[in-house]
Formats: C-alpha cells, structure tokens, sequence
C-alpha cells in the first residue's frame, strides 16, 4: 500500500498537483516549519537505485515493432514463397459456428507467428504451406475445456487468408516509411530506437533516485502534529484531480482509487495528504536550512520562462487563477531534491 502511495506521489507531482498551501494556509516558505518538522541528517542519505542500462531485448522489440507496424504487402511484405514453420504472417480470417461467424473468430490484418501455439491446434498448422493471397477453409475444433462455454469442444471452420509473410531483415525503405523525421536507413532508426530507450532508462533512474531520497528525508524527521488545515489543503487539491481523472474515464471516485490504489478513496486522501504534507514540511525545512529557497526575482524568471515555452504574452495570462506561490514551492521542491541527489550516497545495483 506504502508503495501505491509513493507512486501516486511521483505521478502527482509530474502533473503540478503537489502544491503548497497556498493562501488558504499561508505559504510554506512563510511558515515555521520547525514547529512540525525535526530534521534528521540529511546529508549523505543512502539510496540503492538500479542502473539505468538499455536492455538489449527490449531494443530488439521495438524495433521490430515499429518496423513491422510500416510492412504492407506492396512495402516489405514477403509475396514470393510459401509459409513455413516460423514465420510471421499477415492474415485475415473468418470462424463460423454451424455456418454462423462467432464473436471474436473474426479480425483483418491480424499478425501470428506460425508454431506460437496462439491459436487453437491445427489453425496454425494448417498455413504451413500456404502462398500469400492463398485463402484455406480449416475445419477444427475447440478444446473440451475452452474458456468460452458455447464454443468448448464445438466444430467450427476458419475461413483464413493470408496476405503476406512479415521480414526477418530491415531496409531503408520500410524505415523511411516509419515517419520519424530526418530517419530514413535502418542504422538510423536502430540508434534512435536505442537513444529513446536510453533517455528513458535515465529518466526512470532520477525518478527513483529522488523517490529514494525523499524518502530516505522523511523517514529520518521527527514530525510533530500537522495542522488540519495543511493536510486539508492537500486532500482537497489532490480529490478534485481524482475526480476529474475518474469523470473522464466514465467511472465514480470509488471505482477510480479501488482500481488504481487497491483502496476506497477516504483512505487514499488521508495517506496521501500526510505523506504530501510531511514531504513538504521536510522539504521547506532543508530549503531553510541551506537557503535554497526561491527568491522573488527567480519566481518572475522561471515564470516568464514557463509563460514563454507555453505561449502566453504574460506571466499573468499563463498564471491565470493559479497562485505564484504553488509555483515558488514547486521550484523549490526541484533546487531541494537536486541538492538531496547531488549529496547522497548512492549505490547502484
């Protein structure tokens, strides 16, 4: 549960939802944070982060996967030979019950691999041999014990043709038709298969060495009783994203936070504001410590810069109902985890 609760504090504060207390409690660069916060040794924190290395198969998957999304028959398709044990094949295909299609037996464009065994037995089995445009009628049956009632140990036929034999090798012409910009030659698109993966693999690395580190911060306060109104501010900043992220799903807040936290949604409102609230309080407390708070002439450029990359002719207008001081403790919270990182003691595994 601890776990759903970090992950969802990741996730939150990404999306600017983990602000301060606003005008509503004053803000925390404001408070005496030392009334609710003892702060433990914070420098050196130990965090145990797996390195961040590109895994080779992973790269091998999504290659191929964008290469074969771009195969048609007319571009990269194999047309020439007959389906063999082993290949990939394009097909489209039809099931019928007592001449009737049943539900889910039909699909066009469907992508198997002859001898996986996704299919039930003699389907696959029964391309062997096949030239591409080459339709086969194939009589089987369902096993006795399939999961589906109506069609368990039923006759049935598939009416199935197939289109094409996927490649085994990349060209530069599929490639260029993947519509990357400027990668137009499969060493181009490798590297830059492996460059996403490796920006990727780096992000997921900070990510859990700041959780790591925040972590490590909290546990090693002493906290006092937190005013209600702080935790307030927290549990009603985060239910109004829950609900909105609920709503557009077409689901209640219950159904919402049972599915996504395992928990009905008073309980994840109550860990995840005390949890938010100790994180800040911890947080606004090293700031204090080690004056790396923001100062109002770096709140006005950060925010000019932020107007700017959105847009907007003013900080105003990019503002708009929100307060400047949500912004001032986001700011901070990044210069505070960048300083807890740089100190720590990490041990990659």
């Amino acid at each position: 549960m601890r776990r759903k609760i970090a992950i969802a504090l990741a996730a939150l504060l990404a999306m600017g939802l983990l602000g301060g207390c606003g005008s509503q409690s004053g803000a925390l660069k404001d408070m005496k944070v030392d009334k609710y916060v003892t702060l433990g040794e914070y420098m050196g924190i130990p965090a145990q982060v797996a390195s961040a290395v590109v895994d080779e198969a992973q790269e091998a998957e999504l290659m191929r996967a964008l290469y074969m999304d771009s195969v048609t028959k007319e571009l990269g398709g194999i047309t020439d030979r007959e389906v063999v044990l082993g290949d990939t094949v394009n097909i489209d295909y039809v099931g019928k019950k007592d001449d009737v299609a049943f539900q889910g037996g039909t699909a066009s464009g469907a992508t198997l691999e002859i001898g996986s065994g996704r299919f039930i037995e003699g389907f696959e089995e029964g391309l062997i041999g096949a030239l591409p445009g080459e339709t086969r009628e194939l009589e089987l049956s369902f096993p006795a014990g399939y999961d589906n009632a109506e069609l368990a140990g039923q006759p049935v036929v598939f009416t199935v043709t197939v289109n094409y034999i996927l490649p085994t090798e990349y060209s530069d012409e599929v490639v260029a038709s993947i519509g990357v910009p400027d990668i137009t030659t499969v060493e181009a698109m490798q590297q830059f298969v492996h460059d996403y993966l490796e920006t990727n693999a780096q992000n997921n690395y900070q990510i859990t060495l700041e959780n790591a580190v925040l972590d490590g911060l909290v546990n090693g306060c002493v906290f006092q009783e937190i005013p209600v109104a702080i935790l307030e501010k927290y549990r009603n900043n985060v239910q109004a994203g829950l609900e909105a992220d609920s709503a557009s799903l077409g689901v209640d807040l219950e159904t919402f936070c049972m599915y996504n936290y395992g928990m009905d949604s008073a309980t994840f409102l109550d860990q995840y504001a005390e949890v938010a609230a100790k994180q800040s309080l911890a947080v606004q407390a090293v700031a204090n410590a080690e004056n790396l708070n923001i100062t109002d002439e770096e709140l006005q450029e950060n925010l000019e810069e932020y107007a700017a990359q959105g847009g907007y002719d003013t900080v105003e207008d990019f503002l708009g109902e929100l307060d400047r001081e949500e912004y001032r403790e986001y700011f901070m919270f990044e210069r505070v985890l960048e300083f807890l990182t740089r100190n720590a003691q990490v041990t990659e595994y």
